[in-house]
Formats: C-alpha cells, structure tokens, sequence
C-alpha cells in the first residue's frame, strides 16, 4: 500500500516537472477559468481559495469576483508551481502558500468557497480530501470542480478510454461528494468543459 508521502511526491514530481512550461501548453483556457469562476457566484468581499492552485490561472477571475475586500488563497503542493504563479504576476491577485489539501492550514468554516481546477484525479484519498475541504468552508458556502475540457476528451488526449470507475463520473462522483459534506446542485460535462457545482451542507 502506497503511504502519503508516496502520494504526496509523485503528486509533487509529475508538476515539478511540467511546472515551467505548464501555461504555454494551454495558451487558450483563460475564458474557460473566468466562465467557470463567474459560475461559482462569488460575491463582493467573499473569502475563497484556490485549491492546488498550480501556476495560478484561475486567480485573477477570483480576484476580479471578490474584488479588493475579498480573500483569495491559492494553495498547491508544488514549490515550482507557486514559483510559476509568482512569475506571472498572479502572487498580486491572491496569497500563494504551499500545502496539501489533505491538510488546510485554515480556519474551519473560514471559506466562502472553494475552486479546484483539475484537482480531483490528483486526490490520493479523494473521500478525505473533500471531506477537508469542506471543513474550510462555511455552511451554504460553495465548491467547483472544474476542467478545461471534459472527459471524453481529456481521455482521447491521453490516448485512453474513459473507466467506468472514474471519479469524474457523476453516478461516481455525487455520493462522493455527498460523503463529503457537499451536495451537488450542477453537472456538466462537455468536450468544452467539465464543470460539477456542489453546495456545503451543514
């Protein structure tokens, strides 16, 4: 059995390595990110993190939703992203801090809401880690699951068909996520996006 630090370092190899030119490979996702944030329904002065925030592409929409009052944290667990985020500018829209969504260094119920841009196939124990992610957030508070593409087409990317066990399912997903803490109110899976709403339960 793979412990969490096993998890943790192919987690942390496989971005170290893609880390430098990880923007330039999709040049093109920026309305993609900004449509999916305007989704999110981010208010004026909301408090919302940026889980395994990677070089940061999603946090000048955030920025832009909760505007100057607003708290936007983006959290990931690759040095060489954060320092990638950093070189673009994108430490200006939101705090970047290194840690794993395994384990938050935040208040619980301290969020408004939590974004996560291809996150969920990078969860090495997807049940806790939603879990955690939602004892951040405030009770009515919000969580997206997001990708670019969707995952028909992300699976023909990688030259493989989709599994019946993906996570990204929905029959999957929704009890996972139920589980968790969050009940799901939106599915979409497109060759254009894949975007999953849910909302905190108390």
């Amino acid at each position: 059995m793979r412990s969490m630090s096993d998890d943790h370092t192919h987690v942390r190899e496989f971005f170290t390595a893609r880390a430098a030119d990880w923007d330039s490979r999709f040049p093109d996702d920026g309305p993609a990110y900004a449509a999916a944030v305007a989704d999110l329904g981010l208010r004026e002065g909301d408090r919302v993190l940026d889980a395994g925030c990677g070089t940061g592409r999603a946090l000048p929409p955030l920025r832009a939703a909760v505007g100057p009052s607003g708290v936007v944290v983006g959290a990931d667990l690759t040095p060489a992203m954060l320092e990638a985020a950093a070189r673009a500018g994108r430490d200006r829209d939101g705090r970047l801090v290194l840690a794993d969504v395994a384990a938050l260094p935040l208040r619980s119920e301290s969020l408004d809401a939590v974004f996560g841009a291809g996150l969920i196939s990078h969860l090495p124990r997807p049940a806790e880690n939603l879990r955690e992610l939602a004892r951040v957030v405030r009770v009515g508070g919000t969580l997206a699951l997001f990708h670019p593409i969707g995952r028909a087409a992300l699976a023909a990317r990688h030259g493989h068909a989709i599994t019946p066990d993906d996570l990204r399912a929905e029959d999957n997903l929704r009890p996972l996520l139920a589980d968790a803490g969050w009940r799901m109110t939106s599915y979409v899976d497109e060759d254009t996006r894949f975007l999953v709403l849910a909302v905190r339960e108390g």
